[in-house]
């Protein structure tokens, strides 16, 4: 059945609109439809509840004249749905919403529609986005966060890119001749995005701006606390052979780790040498971000985690080791003091 299929429908079949109107029927406004009655377009009818959706005043004009029947269209939707569309209707036409009317509708739609942008809740209840956007966080409180809006052309759009920014900055560290439109079909970012995270690492910034950030997604490198150790301080890094604790390394920090990587791959000595360039392909396909093995994580089946556990374990120990040995040469490297070096001379 359409639609827009016009039925008669009996008055006393009829539930009572969950109407956006905080004031109830405006009985002068009943009085000057019956007048018209025979003109008014049909009312509309939730299908599964038989309860008004758009029309209660044409309903009570109906009762005024003495009529038991009246023409309605039917709306198929969830009871929630419903309602969002007697608001869209009341502000399109009939007697205006006043602006309470309105901000308690945009409350409730926030509360049963988290997910619609604030621009489409505006256009459904005839206020200012920036109204609306003021209105969110007290009707979501109690609502889970989405990290999608659907805007009024139904198109679903991410809040936070987080992490295909912090993929596409992994593509173009590993490989920085990539066409941008490559890294746009291989993240879904838009072609502007994905411009600017490639301008924030030329920089030397993080690929993800810090007022896009969400809560305990990427700490910030002003704020990020290094772990406590079994004492209650700060942890130190792993222990030299024969020198001292190595110092705390960034961690989880992916605008440390991405911007020690850029440095390195622009470093002459390791570009324009044959070893250095084996060096850099080898450190991109074994560098990983933060967010990158959480993306993975969910793809290990229950009955492997504790073997792909070990094997992350013993991996993480060999970095441990590399990075003790490097730290034994740069230990060694600075005891060589130039004064050194000069009573060397001056013996030989």
């Amino acid at each position: 059945m359409p639609a827009d299929f016009t039925d008669w429908v009996r008055i006393e079949a009829l539930l009572p609109a969950d109407s956006p109107r905080l004031g109830g029927l405006d009985e002068n406004h009943v009085r000057r439809l019956a007048e018209i009655y025979p003109t008014l377009p049909p009312i509309l009818v939730h299908r599964a509840t038989m309860r008004v959706v758009d029309g209660m005043h044409r309903l009570a004009a109906a009762k005024l004249r003495g009529l038991t029947t009246v023409r309605a269209q039917y709306f198929d939707g969830t009871e929630e749905d419903s309602f969002v569309r007697s608001v869209s209707a009341n502000v399109t036409h009939g007697l205006p919403l006043s602006i309470d009317d309105r901000k308690a509708a945009a409350r409730r739609i926030l509360a049963s529609h988290p997910d619609l942008s604030d621009r489409a809740v505006a256009s459904c209840a005839g206020l200012d986005p920036k109204t609306v956007a003021a209105l969110r966080p007290r009707s979501a409180r109690d609502s889970p966060r989405s990290n999608v809006r659907v805007g009024s052309n139904g198109r679903a759009h991410p809040l936070d890119r987080t992490a295909e920014r912090l993929h596409a900055a992994e593509l173009m560290t590993a490989h920085p001749d990539l066409p941008l439109r490559a890294i746009v079909r291989e993240t879904g970012l838009s072609l502007g995005t994905a411009h600017d995270v490639r301008q924030r690492l030329l920089r030397g910034e993080a690929p993800v701006p810090d007022n896009r950030r969400q809560p305990g997604r990427i700490p910030s490198p002003r704020t990020a606390a290094p772990p406590a150790d079994d004492a209650g301080g700060a942890a130190a890094g792993p222990a030299a052979p024969g020198g001292p604790r190595l110092a705390p390394t960034a961690a989880g920090r992916s605008r440390t780790s991405l911007e020690i990587l850029r440095r390195l791959a622009a470093d002459p000595s390791l570009r324009h040498s044959e070893s250095g360039r084996h060096f850099l392909r080898w450190l991109h396909a074994h560098f990983v971000v933060d967010d990158a093995w959480r993306q993975r994580v969910n793809a290990v089946p229950p009955h492997c985690t504790a073997t792909v556990a070990e094997l992350a374990l013993q991996c993480s120990n060999t970095w441990r080791r590399f990075a003790e040995d490097l730290t034994s040469r740069r230990l060694s490297d600075t005891a060589y003091t130039p004064d050194v070096r000069a009573a060397s001379k001056t013996r030989r």
